[in-house]
């Protein structure tokens, strides 16, 4: 009779895993590393910085982008709270920011790479019962 669960570990499963794993670092075992991919073709990499607290996460990650490779990661103090032109002239690598301004110069044809999403629940709609959708707040009353 078999009391393991049809999802997951079971305790014991799990257990055992956390002996070994201990018991690994006790004795002084550690994974080889193993190299998935090549170094960056770059070391140095440029950040935004601002006191916006949605850049955070930037912040957060100067501690793990040397483990990628990058060792000399620089913050860029930007005195305005949009960086599009920061990213566009090139004086930032990487920024968070919004990407309705980013949008105007990817149309112009400048060249702008947008990896990720990265301001969720930066915005709050504010109405009254007459808005039933945020197509009807969006638009722009003229």
């Amino acid at each position: 009779m078999s009391h393991r669960r049809a999802e997951g570990l079971s305790r014991r499963q799990f257990l055992g895993g956390l002996t070994l794993a201990g018991t690994t670092g006790l004795i002084g075992l550690h994974p080889r590393l193993v190299a998935a991919e090549p170094p960056p073709e770059t070391t140095r990499l440029r950040l935004a910085q601002s006191s916006a607290i949605c850049l955070s996460p930037l912040y957060v990650a100067k501690e793990l982008l040397p483990g990628e490779g990058f060792t000399d990661v620089q913050y860029v103090k930007i005195g305005r709270e949009l960086f599009t032109q920061a990213v566009v002239s090139g004086e930032v690598d990487i920024a968070m920011n919004f990407v309705g301004p980013l949008l105007i110069p990817v149309d112009a044809g400048d060249s702008v790479v947008m990896l990720a999403g990265g301001h969720i629940g930066c915005f709050e709609l504010v109405g009254t019962e007459r808005i039933r959708s945020t197509p009807y707040a969006c638009r722009r009353r003229g």
